[in-house]
C-alpha cells in the first residue's frame, strides 16, 4: 500500500498553476534541494516544489545501515537491481501526484524531478504514469528497470519531454550509464534533452540554469 510521505513544500509565487514533486539522492532527505528554489528565479511563474522525504530503510552497500532511500542497492554498478523497492517508490510517489491532482494542478502542469536515486524513480514512475505529465527531470541518474519499459510504458506519456543531465566525472553513477540509459529511451523513442557537465555527482551552476530555462519551456 503506498505510502503518503512527508514532503517540504515551497511556492515559487502565490497560487500556484503547476507543481515540481522533486525526489532527493540516497541518504539525503528533503531538503537537499530547497535552496535550489531561489536559484531558478522562477518568482514570475507560480509553481509549488514539493521535496518529500524518503522511507527509512537499511542500505546493503552502506553495511547496512538505515538511512532514507527510495529502494536498496546492493552492488557499486547498481547492476542487481531492487525490484520491489523501486515499484513501492513508485507508488508513493503516485500517491504524491494523486494528492496534487487534487489540490488542483492538472497533470500536464506537473513535473517529476530528482537527483541519482530520486532521479532514477522519476524517470521509473513518469513512463509508467497513465495521466499524462509535463516533463521529467533525471539528474545524475540512470533509468532502473529498463529491460521491463517497453512492456510496462504508458502510453500517456510517450511524448512527455525528458530532461537529462550528467557530470563528465561522476564516480558514483557512471557517465557511461546514464548515457546508455539516454540511448535506450531515444531509441524507444522518447525526446531526451541531454546535457554534460563538468562535474562529479553533483549539481553546478551551469545545471541550474538550464533547469530554469527548460522549467520555464515547459510550464509558462
Amino acid at each position: 500500500m503506498a505510502e503518503l510521505l512527508e514532503t517540504i513544500e515551497i511556492e515559487s509565487a502565490p497560487d500556484p498553476a503547476a507543481a515540481v514533486i522533486w525526489l532527493h539522492g540516497l541518504g539525503a532527505d528533503g531538503n537537499d534541494f530547497v535552496p535550489v528554489v531561489p536559484e531558478l528565479d522562477l518568482s514570475d511563474l507560480p509553481v509549488r516544489f514539493i521535496f518529500p522525504h524518503a522511507p527509512m530503510q537499511p542500505v546493503t552497500i552502506n553495511n547496512g545501515m538505515v538511512m532514507r532511500a527510495w529502494y536498496d542497492i546492493s552492488d557499486a554498478a547498481i547492476r542487481r537491481e531492487d525490484d520491489p523497492g523501486v515499484r513501492a517508490s513508485q507508488e508513493n510517489v503516485e500517491a504524491l501526484i494523486d494528492r496534487e491532482l487534487q489540490r488542483g494542478i492538472k497533470s500536464t502542469r506537473l513535473v517529476l524531478a530528482g537527483f541519482s536515486q530520486g532521479g532514477a524513480i522519476s524517470l521509473h514512475t513518469a513512463l509508467r504514469c497513465t495521466k499524462p505529465l509535463a516533463g521529467v527531470m533525471a539528474l545524475s541518474c540512470y533509468l532502473p528497470l529498463a529491460e521491463c519499459l517497453a512492456a510496462e510504458a504508458a502510453v500517456a506519456n510517450r511524448t512527455t519531454p525528458i530532461f537529462m543531465g550528467h557530470g563528465l566525472s561522476d564516480p558514483v553513477v557512471a557517465h557511461a550509464r546514464a548515457v546508455e540509459s539516454r540511448e535506450l529511451l531515444r531509441k524507444q523513442g522518447y525526446r531526451v534533452e541531454w546535457h554534460d557537465y563538468r562535474m562529479p555527482h553533483s549539481v553546478c551552476g551551469e545545471e541550474i540554469a538550464d533547469i530554469a530555462s527548460w522549467l520555464r519551456s515547459i510550464l509558462a
